[in-house]
């Protein structure tokens, strides 16, 4: 009865690893904060330098750093993939007005602070690759501490039927730093009703 005891408390230990090192992609704490900080340091150094940044030269001299969130990983999620039977096409309406097409590809759920959540994972409709979506979303935090328009994040599918989603490398569409860039506004399926307090905050000139 011991040894089975043992055997059993042995297989549990090996699942948790397992499931630790699924959600987490193997890295340590100190690790995963080095990615999420080098992932911020390139953001800001393509706003701050490359010729292609929504910011103006005189924006640009004045900006020095990314404001973001404190680095949380309550805010890496696992999600659940639902894709969707008939993957439609989505006019999702622009800031100027415009409208841009995506295919509806599936749902991620997750949970949140005790929360069930749901989001709709979008393509380009010419993306190449099956397993990159694009994930724009807006929550309790919009207009407030973060941009009004919403946050976008660029995903990869990591699991057979799963995928990661971390806020933390949210990051604010160009029209959140200059009004002259058109962004696509979240649809409706993909506004929180919980505040995330994660990846970049708004940016104030």
């Amino acid at each position: 009865m011991k040894q089975n005891q043992i055997v059993l408390g042995m297989v549990g230990v090996v699942v948790l690893l397992a499931v630790g090192y699924m959600f987490f992609g193997g890295q340590s704490t100190g690790d995963y904060r080095e990615t999420v900080v080098s992932e911020r340091e390139r953001q800001y150094k393509f706003l701050r330098y490359n010729e292609e940044s929504p910011l103006t030269d005189k924006q640009k001299l004045g900006f020095d750093s990314l404001s973001c969130f404190p680095i949380d990983e309550k805010y890496k999620v696992r999600a659940r993939l639902v894709p969707l039977q008939e993957r439609q096409v989505l006019e999702i309406p622009m800031t100027d007005g415009t409208l841009e097409s995506y295919v509806k590809h599936s749902y991620a759920d997750f949970e949140l602070g005790g929360e069930s959540c749901r989001l709709l994972l979008l393509q380009a409709v010419d993306e190449p690759d099956p397993k990159n979506f694009f994930l724009p979303f807006a929550d309790e935090t919009s207009g407030e501490s973060t941009y009004g328009g919403g946050r976008y994040l660029n995903l990869r599918q990591d699991g057979m039927n799963s995928i990661t989603i971390d806020f933390n490398l949210a990051y604010n569409p160009y029209c959140a730093y200059n009004p002259d860039f058109a962004c696509p506004i979240p649809p409706k399926e993909n506004i929180l009703s919980v505040p995330i307090t994660a990846g970049e905050k708004n940016y104030l000139k």
